[in-house]
């Protein structure tokens, strides 16, 4: 069986947004050499989760993870998302397709999000909170 994922993002206008959605994507390949790993969007950008599937499925994918690039389950994981692998499943019956949680909601996650808020604290000049400080030095290494 072979085994796929999908990050899936909700997405914007500005082409940039996705960097990180990229980022997270090199490091699933650079540890799961072997898998396909992919990144679609609900809005605004390509791929779609329909056409991302279809390429993975084309691929010779059996069973393909979801996992939702979100911080929370709002409404488009509620709602939106279930109804888009329903019709997946409808058209590829011989793929098994998941969907994870939320991945903001993992303790993991959370963590990190924690670490990084309170990591800019360490670096605001004194007497400049209203200044915009980044989360985290800027690194090409993830």
């Amino acid at each position: 069986m072979s085994t796929a994922l999908i990050l899936f993002a909700h997405g914007a206008r500005d082409p940039e947004w996705a960097q990180p959605m990229r980022r997270v994507q090199a490091a699933i390949r650079r540890v799961a050499a072997d898998m396909p790993v992919e990144v679609a969007f609900l809005e605004f950008m390509a791929p779609n989760l329909a056409d991302c599937a279809a390429e993975l499925v084309a691929a010779g994918a059996t069973r393909i993870a979801v996992i939702p690039m979100f911080i929370a389950q709002g409404g488009h994981l509620k709602r939106d998302v279930p109804e888009m692998l329903d019709r997946l499943r409808s058209t590829w019956p011989q793929v098994k397709f998941s969907l994870a949680d939320a991945v903001g909601q993992s303790e993991g996650v959370i963590q990190a999000m924690a670490a990084a808020a309170l990591a800019v604290l360490d670096r605001l000049p004194v007497g400049s909170i209203d200044q915009p400080v980044s989360p985290s030095p800027k690194s090409s290494a993830i």
